[in-house]
């Protein structure tokens, strides 16, 4: 019977270790597209390395983005919440998920398809976000909106005979 009780333990410490392992990883591979997406935003004042750091990447996403000091604080408490109670709290999460994609999506300069693309292949369009074209048009929740590109001027008129 004791040994039944030990290979038991043994096997729970074993998914323990592999579940940390896992979290480990998906943080390190969230971490290295949302490091280079910092990079292209100048992360407004934190380093780029922050994107590593736990509740620190929170707060520099917030301020790429531009969303106000409070709403790290806001996050914070929805994740504590959320645990014991798996509800409303977790809604509330998503539903801020969804806003700061849609700032993230904005600031450069991508439309709601993107942010979709943000909401459901996260990793992906990070990707994208770090690696592509994308360049950064500035917060766009400090705005309200971000100002599209500025166009060209016009031609001169044509000058009369």
């Amino acid at each position: 019977m004791l040994a039944a009780t030990t290979t038991s333990s043994d096997n729970n410490a074993l998914l323990g270790v592999l579940g940390l392992v896992y979290l480990i990883a998906i943080f390190v591979i969230q971490g290295l597209p949302l490091f280079f997406v910092y990079k292209k935003a100048g992360a407004n004042g934190a380093p780029a390395w922050s994107a590593y750091i736990p509740f620190w990447q929170w707060w520099t996403f917030l301020k790429v983005i531009g969303r106000p000091t409070w709403f790290f604080w806001l996050l914070i408490g929805l994740f504590i919440l959320g645990f014991p109670t798996l509800g409303i709290a977790w809604i509330a999460l998503f539903v801020l998920f969804v806003i700061l994609m849609n700032d993230l999506s904005k600031s450069f300069g991508k439309d709601a398809a993107f942010t979709v693309g943000l909401i459901f292949l996260n990793w992906i369009f990070l990707a994208i976000l770090a690696w592509g074209k994308a360049t950064y048009r500035g917060p766009a929740a400090a705005s309200g909106s971000v100002a599209p590109a500025p166009m060209s001027p016009p031609p001169p008129p044509p000058m009369a005979p």
